[in-house]
């Protein structure tokens, strides 16, 4: 590209590299049973130069994601990055230490609560006296009981509606989020230059223990002020930004300013490719405007929940400033030549950045892209329809395939054709034409492999992480090598910081809709901890919650906590629940009740 950023500049490197403490001797963390949950030494294969499979610029910014240690960003403030896929920051205050965004897992947050005490508190005497999540998404909360004791009373600090977001993005599309994010994030490809090499964003996802202890302390405006151990902070809460809830702040006696993931070294995600909800690219360009007014001129360094700090007033600024322009140009270019009547896969081939834009590092697509964020700004304002009636009512995938294999003379026609294509470096129109042949026949064993080195090609070529990681996944299930997803966002932890309501939400989503159609049911639930009368009506295939209990009597009713709920729903059975009328009703309605598939195919029908 002609604007592409020289690679001669190193300032990345030395400010991933500043303050570096030291590392943990040990490069495997394991959980209970001795399974490694993160290895250290994975990336080791990064200190050469990028072979021919690899992009330059993503082999580069992985180097930069898979240093690893303890860093000192400021006084009073340190990072542990690169245990896992986001940073945990420790913030030393009058009698502890505050802990921000801990990590996936408990296993990966102990080990860096662990290596922090090496180097700044060999002693232990520093307690964690709060710790603050900076935003809805697991990757900042689910390693907390690594850090704080069992029975700890401390501040628990997250912004407005973190707990409901928290929960039901794990929960309620849970299942195909995870499963997505084993291709998004290549946590199951092997390690290499010709492997996974890295999402952008961090070097992957831990699989250790997803814990969640709910916050008791909520940020509810901007301009909010908190004294934490000492420690005064100032937050800015930036809803539908990064995340549906997360919350930037400033610590106004350390000049440092936290960004939570709302400024990184990539551009991110509008909407990510596991599947999410649109993100709004304009507030967030506007919330990181807001951030400037508040604290730019006060700050001195800038940290994040990923990547590495920037230093300098002037330099973070900067930073910032260019960071705001590129959300805000995506958005306002997309609405430009959407109103001009392109769709968004249209406005993705012609849109261009500005070249400082394009020629700045931190602005490189490598997490998010220019081509599916301008797809998911179009998506937020028009929906999925572009307007063409010719996509209003179209076949299926499998029935679209098979119709296109016979108009184009059937595989035996295509294939040589195909071949050509990848030959000639066409990928993209290979994958397409392939990808027909292989969902009209999944056992064409011809076709499953050459749409694998299709895949590989445009893997390799990819600038884009999560990109390179579909494309090389997507190549190892077609080729048989299918693998289960690793882990479960839905823990024990998660699943008890639902509410009834929630809870109940999460059983209406595997009613089946048409086995349930004839059915009607009437059942009345009195919680006694917490304290709540719901009543659950079956009809016409939709499962409601009630307030009121008006209408026909219902045939169960049940005196439980919303604990001996949970217990319910996992055991099917009524045994120690106190209860009156038909036990029948419960069994009909379990009857009724689908399962997830939490491996689900994806490149194959």
């Amino acid at each position: 590209m002609a604007n592409q950023p020289s690679f001669d500049d190193r300032t990345d490197f030395d400010d991933a590299d500043r303050g570096y403490l030291g590392t943990v001797s040990d490069p495997r963390i394991i959980d209970e049973t001795g399974r490694v949950v993160w290895d250290l030494d994975a990336y080791a294969f990064l200190d050469t130069d990028s072979p021919e499979t690899a992009n330059p610029s993503l082999w580069r910014q992985s180097q930069l994601n898979a240093k690893h240690g303890l860093y000192e960003v400021t006084e009073g403030i340190y990072q542990v990055r690169g245990f896992d896929l986001s940073n945990i920051t420790f913030v030393e205050g009058d009698e502890g230490v505050i802990v921000i965004d801990p990590l996936i897992s408990v296993e990966c947050a102990a080990a860096a609560l662990s290596l922090y005490r090496e180097h700044r508190d060999p002693d232990e005497n520093r307690a964690v006296t709060a710790v603050i999540y900076s935003r809805s998404h697991v990757d900042h909360f689910g390693g907390v009981r690594g850090v704080v004791p069992e029975g700890a009373e401390i501040p628990i600090i997250a912004p407005s509606g973190f707990l409901e977001y928290a929960v039901s993005e794990n929960v309620y599309a849970g299942t195909a989020m995870t499963r997505r994010s084993v291709f998004m994030y290549g946590s199951v490809l092997d390690r290499g230059g010709a492997g996974q090499i890295g999402p952008g964003l961090g070097q992957t996802t831990s699989t250790g223990t997803v814990s969640l202890i709910e916050p008791n302390t909520y940020v509810t405006e901007t301009g909010h002020e908190e004294v934490v151990d000492g420690v005064r902070i100032r937050f800015q809460l930036t809803p539908g930004t990064e995340a549906p809830s997360e919350m930037n702040f400033f610590f106004p006696d350390r000049n440092a300013l936290c960004m939570a993931e709302n400024a990184t070294h990539t551009l991110h995600n509008v909407l990510t490719l596991r599947g999410a909800v649109v993100r709004d690219a304009h507030v967030w360009a506007n919330y990181l405007t807001e951030a400037i007014e508040l604290y730019a001129a006060d700050s001195e360094v800038l940290f994040a929940s990923h990547h590495w700090p920037t230093w300098g007033t002037e330099e973070l600024t900067t930073f910032l400033s260019e960071q705001r322009d590129l959300y805000a140009y995506l958005h306002d270019q997309t609405l430009r030549m959407l109103n001009q009547g392109y769709t968004g896969i249209e406005i993705a081939e012609r849109i261009q950045l500005p070249p400082v834009l394009e020629s700045s590092w931190h602005a490189r697509g490598y997490y998010g892209s220019v081509s599916h964020n301008v797809k998911a700004i179009y998506q937020r304002y028009m929906g999925w329809y572009d307007g063409n009636p010719a996509h209003l009512w179209e076949l299926p995938p499998e029935e679209s395939a098979s119709k296109h294999v016979e108009f184009m003379g059937g595989a035996s026609a295509i294939l040589p054709k195909a071949q050509e294509a990848y030959e000639a470096g066409e990928f993209r129109w290979a994958a397409q034409v392939l990808n027909y042949v292989v969902f009209d026949d999944p056992t064409d064993m011809d076709a499953r492999e050459l749409l694998a080195q299709v895949y590989t090609a445009l893997g390799h070529g990819a600038e884009n992480g999560t990109w390179r990681n579909f494309y090389l996944q997507g190549a190892e299930e077609l080729r048989g090598n299918k693998v289960p997803t690793p882990i479960d966002t839905a823990s024990p932890d998660v699943m008890n910081a639902l509410s009834i309501g929630q809870i109940f939400d999460s059983v209406a989503i595997l009613v089946d809709g048409p086995r349930a159609w004839d059915e009607e049911l009437v059942i009345d639930w009195n919680f006694t901890d917490p304290v709540e009368e719901v009543r659950l009506t079956l009809k016409n295939g939709v499962l409601t919650q009630h307030s009121k209990r008006d209408g026909a009597e219902a045939s169960l009713t049940l005196t439980l906590t919303k604990e001996e709920l949970l217990q319910l729903l996992a055991t099917q059975s009524l045994d120690g629940i106190d209860y009156v009328g038909e036990e029948e009703t419960l069994t009909t309605l379990f009857g009724l009740l689908d399962e997830d598939d939490p491996d689900f195919d994806i490149v194959t029908p």
